[in-house]
Protein backbone atom coordinates (compact mmCIF):
# COMPACT_ATOMS: atom_id res chain seq x y z
CA UNK A 1 0.00 0.00 0.00
CA UNK A 2 3.12 2.27 0.24
CA UNK A 3 3.55 2.58 -3.32
CA UNK A 4 -0.08 3.97 -3.49
CA UNK A 5 0.59 6.39 -1.18
CA UNK A 6 3.37 7.67 -3.05
CA UNK A 7 1.21 7.36 -6.01
CA UNK A 8 -1.56 10.05 -4.58
CA UNK A 9 1.50 12.03 -3.45
CA UNK A 10 3.25 12.57 -6.32
CA UNK A 11 0.17 13.30 -8.54
CA UNK A 12 -1.03 15.88 -6.34
CA UNK A 13 2.11 17.27 -6.16
CA UNK A 14 3.05 17.54 -9.91
CA UNK A 15 -0.80 19.03 -10.44
CA UNK A 16 0.29 22.00 -7.96
CA UNK A 17 3.66 22.55 -9.45
CA UNK A 18 2.40 22.15 -12.86
CA UNK A 19 -1.09 24.07 -13.24
CA UNK A 20 -1.36 26.11 -10.28
CA UNK A 21 -2.73 29.85 -12.03
CA UNK A 22 -4.81 32.24 -10.42
CA UNK A 23 -7.34 31.72 -13.32
CA UNK A 24 -7.62 27.89 -12.26
CA UNK A 25 -7.17 28.65 -8.63
CA UNK A 26 -10.64 30.56 -9.06
CA UNK A 27 -12.56 28.38 -11.39
CA UNK A 28 -11.45 25.14 -8.82
CA UNK A 29 -13.10 26.87 -5.89
CA UNK A 30 -16.11 27.69 -8.12
CA UNK A 31 -16.38 24.60 -9.32
CA UNK A 32 -15.82 22.67 -5.85
CA UNK A 33 -18.02 25.32 -4.01
CA UNK A 34 -21.14 23.88 -6.53
CA UNK A 35 -20.81 19.99 -4.38
CA UNK A 36 -20.49 21.60 -0.77
CA UNK A 37 -23.50 19.53 0.93
CA UNK A 38 -24.64 18.43 -2.04
CA UNK A 39 -26.11 21.48 -2.91
CA UNK A 40 -26.52 21.61 -6.48
CA UNK A 41 -27.64 18.28 -6.59
CA UNK A 42 -30.25 18.99 -4.10
CA UNK A 43 -31.57 22.07 -6.41
CA UNK A 44 -32.01 20.39 -9.27
CA UNK A 45 -33.95 17.60 -7.62
CA UNK A 46 -36.42 19.79 -5.96
CA UNK A 47 -36.07 21.97 -9.05
CA UNK A 48 -37.51 18.39 -10.50
CA UNK A 49 -39.87 17.73 -8.59
CA UNK A 50 -41.46 21.38 -9.02
CA UNK A 51 -41.55 21.36 -12.50
CA UNK A 52 -43.37 17.81 -11.82
CA UNK A 53 -46.40 19.42 -10.86
CA UNK A 54 -47.27 19.25 -15.08
CA UNK A 55 -45.07 16.55 -16.18
CA UNK A 56 -44.70 13.34 -14.58
CA UNK A 57 -41.23 12.16 -16.00
CA UNK A 58 -39.86 15.75 -14.69
CA UNK A 59 -40.86 14.53 -11.21
CA UNK A 60 -39.60 11.00 -11.39
CA UNK A 61 -36.08 12.53 -12.68
CA UNK A 62 -36.30 14.75 -9.25
CA UNK A 63 -37.36 11.56 -7.23
CA UNK A 64 -34.73 9.20 -8.42
CA UNK A 65 -32.08 11.88 -8.35
CA UNK A 66 -32.57 13.11 -4.80
CA UNK A 67 -32.79 9.08 -3.88
CA UNK A 68 -29.58 8.27 -5.59
CA UNK A 69 -27.68 11.36 -4.17
CA UNK A 70 -28.96 10.33 -1.00
CA UNK A 71 -28.08 6.62 -1.19
CA UNK A 72 -24.67 7.81 -1.76
CA UNK A 73 -24.10 9.81 1.00
CA UNK A 74 -25.32 7.63 2.94
CA UNK A 75 -22.77 5.27 2.42
CA UNK A 76 -20.34 7.93 1.75
CA UNK A 77 -20.24 9.75 4.90
CA UNK A 78 -21.72 7.96 7.14
CA UNK A 79 -20.49 4.74 6.91
CA UNK A 80 -17.08 4.99 4.31
CA UNK A 81 -15.04 8.21 5.77
CA UNK A 82 -15.77 6.89 9.67
CA UNK A 83 -14.20 3.75 9.14
CA UNK A 84 -11.51 4.39 6.63
CA UNK A 85 -11.02 7.70 8.47
CA UNK A 86 -7.90 8.70 5.98
CA UNK A 87 -6.03 11.70 6.53
CA UNK A 88 -6.51 14.86 4.38
CA UNK A 89 -3.37 15.23 1.76
CA UNK A 90 -2.92 19.07 3.19
CA UNK A 91 -2.39 17.99 6.90
CA UNK A 92 -0.20 15.08 5.65
CA UNK A 93 1.88 16.97 3.16
CA UNK A 94 1.71 20.05 5.47
CA UNK A 95 0.13 22.98 3.08
CA UNK A 96 -2.96 23.32 5.17
CA UNK A 97 -1.32 27.13 5.06
CA UNK A 98 -1.79 27.29 1.70
CA UNK A 99 -5.22 25.71 1.01
CA UNK A 100 -7.63 28.10 -0.91
CA UNK A 101 -11.10 26.48 0.93
CA UNK A 102 -11.60 26.10 4.16
CA UNK A 103 -10.11 23.96 5.91
CA UNK A 104 -12.06 20.11 6.05
CA UNK A 105 -12.80 18.20 9.59
CA UNK A 106 -13.73 15.25 7.99
CA UNK A 107 -11.91 12.15 6.84
CA UNK A 108 -10.63 11.91 3.53
CA UNK A 109 -12.13 8.71 1.65
CA UNK A 110 -13.74 8.27 -0.44
CA UNK A 111 -14.72 12.40 -1.63
CA UNK A 112 -17.93 12.99 -1.30
CA UNK A 113 -18.19 16.16 -3.91
CA UNK A 114 -16.85 13.29 -6.33
CA UNK A 115 -19.10 10.49 -5.17
CA UNK A 116 -22.36 12.73 -5.08
CA UNK A 117 -21.59 13.91 -8.71
CA UNK A 118 -21.50 10.44 -9.50
CA UNK A 119 -24.51 9.32 -8.12
CA UNK A 120 -25.98 12.13 -9.68
CA UNK A 121 -25.09 11.57 -13.54
CA UNK A 122 -26.01 7.75 -12.66
CA UNK A 123 -29.62 9.12 -12.28
CA UNK A 124 -29.38 11.60 -14.97
CA UNK A 125 -28.18 8.76 -17.39
CA UNK A 126 -31.08 6.67 -16.36
CA UNK A 127 -33.81 9.06 -17.65
CA UNK A 128 -31.69 10.73 -20.25
CA UNK A 129 -28.18 9.45 -21.78
CA UNK A 130 -27.50 13.13 -23.11
CA UNK A 131 -27.56 14.79 -19.94
CA UNK A 132 -26.12 11.85 -18.18
CA UNK A 133 -22.95 12.08 -20.47
CA UNK A 134 -23.01 15.58 -19.65
CA UNK A 135 -23.19 14.95 -15.76
CA UNK A 136 -20.43 12.23 -15.80
CA UNK A 137 -18.21 14.65 -17.28
CA UNK A 138 -19.24 17.55 -14.84
CA UNK A 139 -18.46 14.89 -12.29
CA UNK A 140 -14.56 14.12 -13.62
CA UNK A 141 -14.27 18.37 -13.15
CA UNK A 142 -15.66 18.05 -10.17
CA UNK A 143 -13.18 14.92 -8.93
CA UNK A 144 -10.54 16.80 -10.35
CA UNK A 145 -10.70 20.24 -8.72
CA UNK A 146 -11.07 17.83 -5.50
CA UNK A 147 -7.60 17.19 -6.48
CA UNK A 148 -6.44 20.38 -7.79
CA UNK A 149 -7.60 22.15 -4.03
CA UNK A 150 -6.03 19.13 -2.40
CA UNK A 151 -8.50 18.13 -0.75
CA UNK A 152 -8.58 14.43 -1.47
CA UNK A 153 -5.74 12.22 -3.04
CA UNK A 154 -6.55 10.75 -6.37
CA UNK A 155 -7.35 7.10 -4.85
CA UNK A 156 -10.25 9.24 -2.79
CA UNK A 157 -11.97 10.85 -6.07
CA UNK A 158 -11.49 7.03 -7.66
CA UNK A 159 -13.17 5.56 -4.72
CA UNK A 160 -15.99 8.22 -4.40
CA UNK A 161 -16.69 7.68 -8.22
CA UNK A 162 -17.38 4.36 -7.91
CA UNK A 163 -19.41 4.52 -4.37
CA UNK A 164 -21.50 7.43 -6.47
CA UNK A 165 -21.98 4.72 -9.52
CA UNK A 166 -22.65 2.10 -7.64
CA UNK A 167 -24.81 3.57 -5.50
CA UNK A 168 -27.25 4.92 -7.72
CA UNK A 169 -27.21 2.08 -10.09
CA UNK A 170 -28.43 0.19 -7.34
CA UNK A 171 -31.18 3.14 -6.65
CA UNK A 172 -32.35 2.80 -9.97
CA UNK A 173 -32.45 -0.84 -10.23
CA UNK A 174 -34.26 -1.21 -6.63
CA UNK A 175 -36.48 1.82 -7.81
CA UNK A 176 -37.33 0.34 -11.62
CA UNK A 177 -38.39 -3.43 -10.15
CA UNK A 178 -41.00 -1.88 -7.14
CA UNK A 179 -42.35 0.27 -10.14
CA UNK A 180 -42.59 -3.43 -12.48
CA UNK A 181 -44.14 -4.94 -9.18
CA UNK A 182 -46.66 -1.80 -8.30
CA UNK A 183 -47.54 -2.39 -12.54
CA UNK A 184 -47.86 -5.64 -12.62
CA UNK A 185 -50.40 -5.21 -9.13
CA UNK A 186 -52.75 -2.82 -11.30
Amino acid sequence: MEWLQTFDTEVLQWLRETLSTPFMDQLMVLISTLGNAGALWLFLGALFLFMGIRRKNWRDMGILLLLCVGASALVCNLILKPCVNRIRPYDLLGYADTLLIPPLHDASFPSGHTAACFAAATAVYAKNRTWGCAAYIFGVVMGFSRLYLGVHFPTDVLAGAIVGTAMAALTVCLLQKHQKEDNLKK
